[in-house]
């Protein structure tokens, strides 16, 4: 049986390389790289499974989940991301994500967890089941980076696509800010980090597995 997926990720060439793994199976039949691009290819093509990164430009994959689901509360969201933050896996999986995997996962184990949460199975990666487990029983894991928790969640997003490698300007149009506002806040982030500039910045959040 083909299962039908709709790929989300800002990075193109890892799209590419994910699809290029994926097999006889599993069928891409549409891709984006923001939240918006994400929720209107998702409701137009209604895939039979949607993976998603945790971290886009414009948002991140629990945002994405949520505004399909007010439409379109069937459909089936496998997270598949760079961070194993216990933070990121289980605000997902609260949204409404069946699955979360992390992309050190190999080819046919991707392909296998993308049959298994569309055939109503609930698919974690190694070690990540215990965040989850620990959260829907009343003890959400404490947020393990207490540098990170100096920043508000708007610092946190520019922070990321700065890190990323994302220009002035294409943060404040990801984002929808002023540059100005933007410039603002990768001030505020390296002093709260103390951190000098762009370079150690993105050595930091890579160090964190925040890109």
């Amino acid at each position: 049986m083909t299962v039908s997926v709709f790929l989300v990720d800002d990075h193109a060439l890892f799209r590419a390389g994910v699809k290029a793994e994926l097999g006889p199976t599993v069928q891409v039949v549409g891709e984006a790289g923001t939240v918006a691009e994400a929720v209107a290819g998702i409701e137009s093509l209604r895939p039979d499974v949607v993976l998603l990164d945790v971290h886009l430009p414009d948002g991140g994959g629990r945002a994405v989940i949520e505004q399909v689901h007010r439409r379109w509360p069937e459909a089936v969201f496998l997270a598949l991301s760079v961070s194993d933050a216990a933070d990121d896996v289980v605000a997902v999986i609260r949204a409404g994500a069946r699955g979360y995997v992390t992309k050190t996962i190999d080819p046919a184990a991707l392909v296998d967890a993308i049959h298994r949460v569309h055939d109503g199975d609930a698919v974690f990666s190694p070690r990540l089941a215990g965040f989850v487990l620990d959260a829907f029983s009343g003890q959400v894991p404490a947020t393990s980076d207490p540098e990170l928790d100096l920043l508000t969640t708007r610092e946190q997003e520019v922070m990321r696509l700065i890190a990323r490698g994302y220009t002035y300007r294409e943060v404040a149009s990801s984002l929808h800010l002023s540059v100005k506002t933007v410039e603002t806040h990768v001030s505020a982030v390296l002093r709260k980090l103390q951190l000098s500039n762009r370079k150690e910045l993105t050595a930091w959040a890579s160090t964190r597995r925040l890109l």
